[in-house]
């Protein structure tokens, strides 16, 4: 049997997943009124999964369950970061990819204090849990995806 090279691209398209990796704001302790109550993402607190109501992240119910439970499995913290409602925010690359292209897609980063600002800092232990969660993704991914059944 030959596989065309459509099918091949569809196939390849539909078995693939889009880490859009940047930074996400952490709860900062001047600002502490632009965060949601509950989507307050720390320093020290594991990497944020981050979903916007408005597509500004490409995150949606299943890729986000996705990279839970691999989190789950290998024992590393993740964050929730939800923009309020009255607030604007920014964008990544993931939205843009994951409608040109159409591959699943998470938005996630590490926890920032004053992104885009001349003191901007991280804590060393994001930059760890960032590390462990995309290599355990990337061992885990397919056999975790193999047994997904998603209906739509």
């Amino acid at each position: 049997m030959v596989i065309s090279a459509p099918t091949l691209l569809e196939k390849a398209v539909q078995r693939s997943f889009l880490v859009s990796a940047d930074m996400a704001h952490a709860l900062h302790p001047n600002y502490m009124d632009r965060h949601e109550e509950n989507h307050q993402p720390k320093l020290h607190g594991g990497l944020v999964i981050k979903q916007n109501a408005n597509q500004r992240y490409a995150t949606n119910a299943v890729t986000s369950f996705i990279f839970r439970e691999i989190a789950s499995k290998h024992n590393l913290p993740v964050q929730d970061f939800v923009v309020r409602n009255d607030m604007g925010c920014g964008s990544t690359i993931g939205p843009i990819l994951a409608s040109g292209v159409g591959i699943r897609t998470v938005d996630v980063g590490a926890p920032q204090l004053s992104m885009h600002s001349i003191r901007e800092m991280c804590a060393v232990d994001d930059v760890k849990y960032s590390y462990e969660h995309f290599k355990a993704f990337f061992q885990e991914f397919f056999h975790l995806d193999a047994n997904i059944v998603v209906d739509i």
